[in-house]
């Protein structure tokens, strides 16, 4: 998710820039770690505006090979230089090709990509906008052939469609999508489901695979669990509540042990417009959710995105998808146990008694994390027995102490206030309103929560948190270091006994994010971390096959920073702990997604979204519009560079383990 201001915004970067909508007295995460870091002498004070932009100091030029190595990392690679251009870098020894760009044809009859001439009946058939989260599920248990699954969380308009935005006397005006243009975004959203195989070294999409699939906003789905058929979800074209068209702004994700493909719907809140009155049943319920913000245009041509014409269309949006990649047939099924908020992964690990824990960020200032427990028990010798796992479980949302210690609170109906005094009939509207839910329980306000990664190797589990400018002064004490929280910072949870299903444990900080030259930032990386290996916003995050953690960022200012986003190595253990290094980074205005290794550890793969969007204040960005070819800007343009948002598929040159 973005946070810097693009000239036009979509609901994916509006969400971002909101003002907090969690208005409950819930204590924040800034004011724990300010409790826990002045108990243990840490750096006190706040972070200034001015240091956000400030110019990056002598000691931030430091090269790598100045600064020193850190000797006991676990990663081995010569970093890439931090920095700003039209292209991607990677590490030294590595190849980073591209395997998939927007509007590459998935299917046999699909037609080549003409970005001048797009249709949603083309798009329906090619590779989707915006690839954000990547999952790799083998076939035949290989890691050299396997089934690409990735998300397409939304659209830029003012990217994909020539002659919309004109340029007149120095203004930038975005004209009206028309009901073709919109078609199109439909189609361009959901996911994609495709066959890939590494031939002779390279890694190559098998165009008619039996497998490959897309899945867009207008793919039939069913609801199940709780909320399934309840009066809130009923609309004038499904009265049982049962049945949705599509999937919305589907971020980070998810594959389970049992091999299906799980779709996070995170910011649905902008497809909608329209008026509700203020005395509707739902105006809080939306409220709460920012709803309707009316980014996108469906609306005008579409009476579902209008909640004054269908008022409980948004209840149906929110929610965890699954999917079962092995059958393109399959009906993709809304699993609403799992809670309905502004999802942004489910990463998932079987616990010691059998059980599969998820865990969930609400990408959201203010917001909370969650994890679900199933209530039945994997069975890896019986596929079937698990599909539908999701339906029955516990979900429970985090409060983290002052002390160190956290416990899971579970958003069960007829526990504590959740009751029909506070409106709360049944479990169903539990997980329809889980953010109401969670303020009653007390849960702790982060940060925006992003991927929340178990780590099977070290039985830890990792918390994204990529920043919170909104916090204000009169939000923390004086004590607090993270007021005005722009770069974030990375929390790393021990669960009780090592038990990813217990209902409490221990949390510590793992990393304070920024640059460590400037004071006031308070950045709390190791003194081995370079000048290439801070970095902020951190988004989405992988564990390898060996435990190692890798963070990708979104929202690196080039202005501001001195860098794009990027993919980094950061170390959890020994004396080492806390270093970071950049592996790879983006083109100016991308923003970096999707890494996901294979089980051998020989292939990583990426999403780059939006590149060459935003950015307008680099000085080799200068643009007469926002569409036309980017070699056409740069003449110096690398062509191997994804002017498309992409996937990059990384080995290692001559074979072997990345990073080993």
């Amino acid at each position: 998710m973005n946070d810097q201001t693009p000239i036009f915004k979509t609901s994916q970067l509006e969400a971002a820039d909101a003002e907090p909508r969690n208005l409950s007295g819930n204590p924040t995460m800034g004011e724990l770690i300010s409790v826990r870091f002045s108990r243990r002498g840490f750096l006190k004070g706040s972070l200034a505006v001015s240091a956000i932009a400030a110019t990056v100091s002598p000691l931030a030029l430091l090269t790598a090979g100045e600064a020193k190595a850190a000797g006991a990392s676990a990663f081995s690679f010569t970093e890439v230089e931090a920095g700003v251009d039209a292209t991607h870098h990677v590490a030294e020894g590595y190849d980073a090709d591209i395997l998939l760009r927007w509007g590459d044809g998935l299917f046999a009859d699909a037609p080549e990509f003409d970005p001048a001439n797009q249709t949603a009946a083309a798009q329906a058939r090619q590779f989707g906008y915006n690839n954000d989260y990547v999952g790799y599920i083998p076939l035949d248990g290989s890691s050299e052939h396997g089934l690409l699954v990735v998300n397409h969380e939304y659209t830029n308009p003012h990217l994909m469609f020539p002659g919309l935005v004109t340029l007149a006397e120095g203004t930038i005006t975005m004209n009206p999508l028309s009901k073709e243009q919109v078609d199109i975004e439909l189609m361009a959203h959901g996911g994609t489901i495709v066959e890939i195989r590494k031939d002779q070294g390279k890694w190559q999409v098998v165009r008619d695979g039996q497998y490959n699939r897309r899945i867009t906003a207008e793919t039939e789905m069913e609801v199940r669990g709780p909320a399934a058929g309840h009066d809130r979800l009923k609309t004038n074209a499904d009265p049982t509540g049962t049945r949705v068209f599509g999937t919305l702004n589907n971020c980070a994700g998810g594959v389970t042990p049992w091999g299906t493909y799980i779709m996070a719907e995170e910011n649905f809140h902008g497809y909608f417009g329209g008026e509700l009155p203020a005395d509707h049943p739902e105006a809080a319920n939306y409220e709460r959710l920012g709803l309707p913000e009316g980014s996108y245009e469906w609306a005008a041509f579409y009476d579902r995105f209008d909640v004054s014409k269908e008022p409980n269309e948004p209840n149906r949006f929110g929610y965890i998808v699954e999917v079962d990649p092995m059958d393109p047939n399959s009906v993709p099924k809304k699993r609403t146990a799992l809670g309905r908020f502004k999802h942004e992964g489910a990463e998932s690990i079987v616990s010691k008694d059998g059980r599969v824990v998820f865990y969930l960020g609400d990408d959201e200032r203010f917001d909370y994390v969650y994890k679900f427990v199933t209530a039945g028990t994997f069975n890896p010798d019986n596929r079937a027995a698990n599909m539908d796992l999701l339906d029955d479980g516990t979900l429970y949302v985090a409060k983290f102490d002052a002390d160190g210690s956290m416990e899971w609170l579970p958003l069960v109906h007829g526990e504590g206030p959740l009751t029909e005094a506070n409106g709360f009939a049944s479990q169903a509207d539990i997980v329809i309103e889980t953010r109401r839910a969670a303020d009653l329980l007390g849960a702790t306000k982060m940060d925006r929560p992003e991927d929340v990664e178990p780590n099977a190797s070290n039985g830890k589990v990792y918390v994204m948190l990529t920043n919170n400018t909104r916090r204000e002064a009169d939000q923390v004490d004086a004590a607090n270091p993270t007021a005005k929280n722009a770069f974030g910072h990375i929390i790393e949870i021990a669960e009780r006994d090592g038990d990813f299903a217990a209902t409490s444990g221990s949390w510590e900080i793992l990393l304070k994010c920024g640059d460590p030259s400037i004071a006031e930032v308070g950045a709390s990386f190791s003194t081995d971390t370079t000048a290439n290996g801070w970095f902020g916003m951190p988004d989405n995050c992988a564990v390898d096959s060996d435990g190692r953690l890798w963070v990708s960022t979104d929202g690196n200012n080039p202005s501001a920073t001195g860098r794009t986003d990027g993919l980094w190595a950061v170390d959890t253990e020994g004396e080492a702990r806390a270093t970071s290094k950049l592996f790879f980074r983006v083109p100016v205005g991308a923003e970096m997604c999707g890494p996901v290794f294979t089980d051998d550890g020989e292939t990583l793969f990426l999403a780059v979204q939006h590149p060459g969007d935003g950015g307008d204040d680099w000085e080799g960005f200068g643009r007469p519009s926002y569409y036309e070819d980017l070699s056409t800007r740069w003449p110096d343009f690398d062509p191997a560079m994804p002017v498309r948002p992409s996937v990059v598929v990384v080995t290692r040159q001559g074979g072997g383990k990345i990073a080993v």
